[in-house]
């Protein structure tokens, strides 16, 4: 590799899979001499990594693949890092022609646990299985163990002023939504956990989420503020940060959650942990993780991702979760005392 090497990590989606894969950013940054790394990702996800301390250079994905492969060889990389394994990046990585190392994303392993309920993936988070992708390069890499990264600006941080004052007390972030709906909480069951919840509760989600989170908030009265497609996703991490502690669908909130060390309560529906994305602390964290799961049912995992709708119109991999443990652990949390 150069004297002055230079990088390209290649994760076009989503918010999630991008911050798994900060560790590698960090430790490449930080164990490499004079590195310098740039990140291609797609324009609507810079966001995430716009405040990163570790990254040299954001490079956007147009959707043209001719215009990106254009810049990106003037850049002449000395290696390529592929974290998303897909085909648009496969043929970014053939036509710059350089040095490059693809992540083993285990597809027909995953198809054969959905399929098949056989289940031969390795018990491995999917942190530790990128860091793989670094073996046989010129310098070693290896895992600092500090966990995911998440930064963010001054100008991130919801004023105080913005919730109601009840809530400068603490309170506890509670995500609505998630891109697939047999990953997210049912409406009367996220009614149900919030009337249990002792605390305030900020509902966290986009724009899509508002209207569930409308019916949430009038159900359980003024204890509820509803965030949900108010803030740009760095100003949703700011009250994750600033929240005694989060529960959580497996969604992006939840890892940007364990990269900003917050107490977690993790619930799974038609998704499952052995895939290797549960939440990722740094080794010395002191916060909780708790994961909820329906682990007898034989349709479970059903996708890798998700559905509009469960395919056996039961939905008990969420259903039947036990929502008022999960209240007791959320009262539990003593406020945040970093706020």
């Amino acid at each position: 590799m150069d004297a002055h090497p230079k990088i390209l990590i290649i994760r076009l989606s989503s918010i999630g899979d991008i911050v798994l894969t900060t560790p590698i950013i960090r430790c490449i940054k930080t164990q490499i001499p004079n590195v310098e790394i740039h990140y291609l990702t797609k324009a609507n996800n810079a966001i995430i990594l716009n405040n990163n301390p570790y990254v040299d250079m954001i490079i956007t994905y147009s959707g043209s693949l001719s215009e990106t492969i254009k810049h990106l060889r003037k850049e002449n990389y000395s290696l390529i890092i592929d974290l998303h394994k897909q085909l648009r990046s496969l043929i970014i990585k053939l036509r710059l022609f350089k040095p490059y190392r693809t992540f083993n994303s285990l597809k027909i392993k995953k198809w054969l646990l959905v399929r098949y309920k056989l289940n031969q993936l390795p018990d491995l988070h999917i942190v530790d299985r990128y860091f793989e992708t670094l073996n046989g390069i010129k310098y070693k890499v290896i895992n600092d163990d500090k966990g995911l990264d998440y930064f963010l600006a001054d100008e991130d941080y919801i004023s105080p002023d913005a919730l109601p004052l009840s809530f400068q007390d603490g309170y506890v972030a509670v995500v609505v939504g998630s891109k697939h709906q047999t990953k997210q909480i049912p409406l009367d069951k996220l009614i149900q956990l919030c009337q249990g919840i002792n605390k305030s509760i900020v509902l966290l989600g986009d724009k899509d989420d508002r209207h569930k989170a409308i019916l949430v908030e009038n159900a359980v009265g003024a204890r509820v503020f509803n965030a949900c497609g108010a803030y740009n996703l760095n100003q949703t991490s700011s009250l994750i940060a600033n929240s005694d502690g989060v529960i959580t669908p497996d969604t992006g909130l939840m890892h940007i959650a364990a990269a900003l060390n917050k107490n977690i309560i993790s619930v799974w529906g038609n998704t499952i942990p052995q895939f290797g994305m549960y939440p990722y602390l740094p080794k010395d964290s002191k916060a909780e993780i708790h994961i909820f799961e329906k682990k007898d049912l034989n349709c479970r995992p059903c996708s890798k991702l998700g559905f509009k709708e469960c395919p056996k119109k039961h939905f008990d991999c969420m259903r039947s979760l036990d929502y008022d443990k999960i209240a007791d652990i959320a009262n539990s949390w003593e406020a945040n005392k970093d706020k």
